[in-house]
């Protein structure tokens, strides 16, 4: 049998550019590879503050975005977390079994409390251990994930060890997918590609002009060129853009200008701009169809929504009967 794949992405609003790189081109080279489940997680999305009455269109931007992107239903799941209602149970049932403790220490859960003190809820406390019934629930070994879910993942491979040991073997550890494109970095000169932070993103949706300005506006780092590319800032940012989206050659070509020291920002950007939308015109062009195809993306959800939801209470009936329920 094939491995089984799962992912998840948030529905806070469009994918950008770190999404289609750290993810779905992932997801991409995995459905032909796995059996996989491709999911908008619209139940973690509520954990931290958001607008009921834009949450379903967010929802359903995300599906077309995974279409776009190549994400074959023929081949893989697209799925709706809130509708297989099996996550949350076995997230309770997993929860029985592991500690406050853990979860508290998280990381990313100190964070989310220090970006929300205002809104720190069970639901934030209790994220990681949602994440792994995700995961659990298709007996999910590849998951393609980005290194800043590395703690999360770990929480998974501990649950699924603590349930194996106490009430036999039923869930596989899984193990992180590692893509290429894994961390794109933001455009505003420090950290990652984030929807959360203004002008630190390029929208899979952009057109040329748009992806110049962003571009433009782009930190360069004041100082002396020359040497090697700096490790971190505007610059090295930039390098790492233009490594990922126009090739070798013509990171080469820009490479050795910063080290001669006639580097030319704009010009490095115009070829950035020009790789980029080239990269991202062929998906702008399938959203639309998509769009415009109303009918078969209902049906595309609804059936993978029920297939979801039948390998889910498979899981249920293992998981129910081993713990006694």
């Amino acid at each position: 049998m094939k491995k089984r794949v799962y992912s998840g992405i948030r529905a806070t609003g469009r994918l950008h550019l770190g999404n289609y790189m750290g993810a779905v081109k992932g997801m991409l080279e995995l459905q032909d590879k796995y059996d996989c489940v491709f999911s908008v997680v619209d139940l973690h999305t509520i954990t931290v503050p958001y607008e009921p009455d834009t949450l379903g269109v967010s929802i359903r931007n995300i599906v077309l975005d995974y279409l776009a992107a190549g994400l074959d239903p023929k081949k893989c799941l697209l799925e709706i977390q809130s509708r297989v209602p099996q996550h949350t149970e076995l997230a309770y049932l997993l929860s029985t079994i592991y500690p406050v403790s853990r979860l508290e220490d998280l990381p990313t859960y100190k964070d989310k409390k220090a970006q929300y003190p205002k809104y720190v809820n069970m639901g934030l406390l209790y994220y990681p251990v949602l994440m792994a019934a995700d995961v659990l629930l298709y007996k999910g070994e590849l998951v393609p994930v980005g290194i800043d879910q590395k703690p999360h993942l770990e929480v998974m491979r501990e649950i699924a060890r603590k349930f194996n040991s106490m009430f036999g073997d039923t869930f596989p550890e899984p193990v992180r997918f590692k893509t290429p494109g894994e961390y794109v970095p933001s455009l505003s000169g420090t950290g990652k590609m984030s929807k959360s932070i203004e002008g630190s993103f390029i929208n899979l949706t952009d057109d040329l002009a748009t992806i110049q300005k962003r571009l433009a506006s782009a930190p360069t780092d004041s100082g002396e060129v020359g040497g090697d590319i700096p490790e971190s800032g505007g610059v090295a940012n930039l390098f790492s853009l233009l490594r990922l989206f126009a090739g070798k050659e013509v990171y080469s070509k820009f490479m050795q200008d910063y080290k001669d020291k006639k580097i030319r920002y704009s010009e490095l950007k115009e070829v950035l701009a020009n790789a980029i939308f080239k990269e991202l015109k062929p998906f702008a062009e399938k959203r639309k169809e998509f769009e415009a195809n109303t009918k078969l993306v209902d049906e595309v959800i609804e059936s993978s929504n029920n297939a979801c939801r039948q390998l889910a209470e498979e899981t249920m009936r293992e998981v129910r009967e081993k713990m006694g329920l």
